[in-house]
């Protein structure tokens, strides 16, 4: 016990501890934190649904007819008819032969990849993908080879490099929104290697479905390439505003993971109201308000951005409703973080592990229910709190 204090003393010392905050309430875009109301800006129920009176009246009705948990694993007894509809609405949803369930991006990650992939197969990883894809790699047994981030140019080089020795199945994995950063992959790019060079092209849209593209399908969608995505991997808890995740591919992929996929098989499956809660929201996404939702997040990113961009700060070629903010190292990025917290705006500083080193931020992350007034006095908040810090 002595050398895990000592251990986060040093933490401390660094900058680098981390804890756990109480929110009271709904995600809205003002939440009661520790007993004080405060903007929200770290939550990434972007289209502001977490709460919405539809989606809170199905998860109620589910629960009402099928119960409060699902009783066991899905191959045991614990597949659902709700199950089957939300798994048939992904795929519609994605346009894809079928999709397959699962309880978060985390478990969707490591049981993907750990159930497409083994010993002579590769992965072709982009380097800023998310810590689950990096750990499906490793559950995988598969070789992996990382490519700098979105450098399609590089990743050409390195499948070229591996071809002679090939023996099994190739996979290219990213994300499609990169979640520290804002940015997008270069989607249209790897559709061409994964042709060229006979693999399979598996996007994680756990930040892109919902927000991008003009049904809200995702990345893909937005960058014109839908279709031509083998496996669509995405969560139904950020801009879907509930939980859980999901993967959407062809038929065969998908018989495969409920084969071999072990957080899907030792897995008590998602309860009824989980899953009510998701297809209301697929119905609400590509309803007239999930436009107007879309809508008004993009025109409060571009507001935002604006207006820290006209302030000198560098936003790490952000596109998306995920904004960082660089701060360059730990005890700057949680010096600001605290002064932003007195003056009521909770917004999250991102240290190593999680961003390399030298690379430490604030990350923000708007909502459609944001009000412009709200972003404007926050924008000059965190102006004015790096101005303070770096003085």
């Amino acid at each position: 016990m002595d050398d895990l204090q000592r251990q986060l003393d040093e933490l401390k010392e660094q900058g680098m501890l981390r804890t756990l905050r109480s929110v009271s309430g709904p995600q809205g875009p003002r939440v009661v934190l520790e007993g004080r109301e405060v903007l929200l800006l770290c939550s990434n129920n972007y289209l502001g649904i977490a709460n919405h009176p539809r989606l809170v009246e199905a998860a109620c009705e589910a629960t009402r007819r099928f119960g409060v948990g699902s009783g066991a694993s899905r191959l045991i007894s614990g597949t659902m008819d709700l199950h089957r509809a939300l798994e048939e609405r992904i795929a519609a949803f994605k346009g894809a032969e079928a999709a397959l369930v699962f309880n978060s991006g985390f478990a969707a990650n490591t049981g993907i990849l750990q159930g497409l992939t083994g010993p002579d197969d590769v992965i072709f990883s982009d380097e800023l993908n998310h810590a689950s894809i990096v750990d499906g790699c490793r559950l995988s047994r598969a070789r992996t080879v990382v490519y700098p981030h979105c450098d399609a140019a590089a990743l050409e080089r390195l499948m070229r490099a591996e071809q002679p020795a090939r023996k099994g199945r190739w996979l290219i994995v990213t994300d499609g929104v990169f979640s520290m950063d804002g940015d997008l992959a270069p989607l249209a790019e790897l559709v061409a290697l994964k042709e060229r060079y006979d693999a399979l092209l598996m996007v994680d849209d756990a930040h892109g479905t919902g927000v991008l593209g003009a049904t809200g399908r995702g990345t893909a969608e937005e960058l014109g390439c839908l279709h031509q995505i083998d496996l669509h991997m995405g969560t139904l808890g950020k801009a879907l505003g509930g939980f859980g995740a999901y993967l959407a591919s062809r038929r065969p992929v998908i018989e495969t993971l409920v084969n071999s996929s072990r957080p899907f098989i030792f897995s008590t499956s998602l309860p009824p109201g989980v899953l009510g809660a998701a297809l209301a929201a697929f119905d609400l996404v590509e309803s007239p308000e999930g436009r107007q939702r879309r809508d008004d997040l993009r025109r409060l990113q571009k507001q935002f951005c604006g207006l820290l961009e006209r302030g000198g700060l560098d936003l790490m070629g952000t596109r998306t409703q995920i904004v960082p903010v660089l701060t360059v190292d730990p005890l700057t990025t949680m010096e600001v973080a605290a002064r932003l917290l007195k003056k009521g705006v909770f917004v999250q500083g991102i240290r190593p592990p999680t961003v390399p080193a030298g690379s430490c931020r604030l990350r923000a992350t708007l909502m459609a229910d944001h009000r412009p007034d709200e972003l404007e006095q926050a924008a000059g908040q965190i102006l004015q709190s790096l101005a303070e810090v770096r003085s």
